[in-house]
């Protein structure tokens, strides 16, 4: 809007160019926010299915060891309640570590590493059919459902995906705007508004990933990698040793068993 424009226009008009000013602004930076809080979820997620993979599937077979160990020992002396509540508990550890130890499937693991196309396609999505950019409760539902399939296709790092998704809502009737700057200004204020309340619950959200053991596995995965370390390796290797370990000592109870 040029000087002489901004003179001759009404002040709802005015209010409205500011307005669009500051919308345009953050739903930049809200865009920004949503990139960095999906990506860090990715991060997590891949960092978890390798822990899962190198460490939690050997863990499941050390605790079943373990539980086999203590279950020899309480055969042996039926009548020692420390024995058969230690054995009870061992063999309890076993089957909750068998129950999180990942399948055949998900240990065909791939690392998060989202391409810088991916992220600008991601970042264009978040800005265009963010659900907090409206303040209509049948196009934010609507919305909801395609973030949460740009999040998908996020995570799978399909860039064709989302710009399907951008092309369907942008053809839909929920796009088209009405008239009238009274009318407009109205929503824009609400968006800025739902703009605004989108970021306190981002920053919830980042604040409890930041917070979890989960991320401060990825911290030290992390120091540990600037070393040339891989410590997920490092950490598998020692509970491999330990299930060495705990074969030894089964056999020797089999032998003094058959001794």
């Amino acid at each position: 809007m040029t000087t002489s424009q901004s003179r001759s226009a009404k002040p709802e008009e005015r209010e409205l160019a500011r307005k669009r000013k500051e919308q345009e602004r953050l739903e930049a930076e809200l865009a920004e926010y949503e990139l960095r809080l999906a990506t860090l979820r990715g991060e997590l997620k891949s960092l978890e299915a390798r822990y899962l993979n190198l460490v939690g599937a050997p863990y499941a077979e050390l605790d079943e060891l373990r539980a086999q160990i203590a279950e020899r020992l309480a055969a042996e002396e039926p009548c020692n309640e420390r024995l058969q509540r230690a054995a009870q508990e061992a063999r309890a550890r076993a089957n909750e570590s068998r129950a999180a130890a990942p399948t055949e499937q998900a240990r065909e693991h791939k690392a998060f590493s989202p391409s810088p196309e991916l992220k600008r396609m991601y970042r264009e999505a978040a800005k265009r059919i963010h659900p907090d950019l409206t303040a209509d409760d049948g196009d934010r539902a609507r919305r909801q459902e395609l973030m949460a399939e740009v999040n998908q296709a996020y995570q799978k790092g399909d860039e064709s995906a989302i710009a399907k998704i951008l092309d369907v809502y942008e053809s839909s009737p929920e796009a088209v705007r009405g008239e009238g700057a009274g009318a407009e200004l109205v929503r824009v204020i609400r968006k800025l508004s739902l703009m605004n309340n989108r970021f306190g619950e981002i920053e919830a959200e980042m604040q409890v990933l930041l917070n979890s053991d989960l991320y401060l596995l990825k911290v030290q995965t992390d120091d540990a990698q600037e070393q040339s370390r891989d410590l997920l390796a490092e950490m598998a290797d020692r509970v491999r040793q330990r299930i060495e370990d705990s074969k030894a000592r089964i056999e020797t109870l089999t032998a003094g068993r058959v001794h």
